[in-house]
């Protein structure tokens, strides 16, 4: 992001033709990460008898930490950030949206009768888009 980059409004960061490409490169990895994470969070939990909640958390943490890398080398491209503080912040973001996820997958698990990978998926939403700002804003200062 250029120094004029940065004097834009956040309404205008967001709703630009970066914003748009990061995010579309972010849903692409998130996506398939995902599947990948609810795959395993069947086989666990269905095969491996796991318990739901930490078998959830254990494929999240996995997927987090593939997104990181595959972050670095494709989404945020450019980023002046170190690659250890830079894994840091995204760990301690992805630990925030870990414990959203968390919370809200216990709510729709407890007070609900909604399928626990249909729970994931309504969570996975919630917590997706704040992860990808927090990160797009803060840790790779790309919008």
């Amino acid at each position: 992001m250029t120094p004029v980059d940065r004097e834009k409004s956040w309404g205008a960061r967001l709703w630009s033709r970066n914003a748009a490409l990061l995010l579309g490169r972010n849903t692409v990895v998130s996506l398939a990460l995902f599947l990948i994470g609810l795959v395993l969070l069947w086989l666990l939990v269905e095969f491996g008898e796991a318990d739901k909640l930490k078998a959830t958390a254990a494929t999240f943490l996995l997927a987090t930490t593939l997104h990181y890398a595959l972050g670095r080398a494709w989404i945020y491209r450019g980023t002046e950030r170190r690659v250890v503080p830079g894994y840091g912040l995204f760990l301690a973001n992805a630990v925030l949206g870990l414990g959203v996820t968390i919370l809200l997958m216990d709510a729709l698990l407890r007070w609900t009768s909604i399928h626990y990978l249909v729970a994931r998926i309504m969570v996975s939403v919630i917590a997706g888009v704040a992860m990808f700002l927090s990160n797009a804003i803060l840790n790779f200062k790309r919008l």
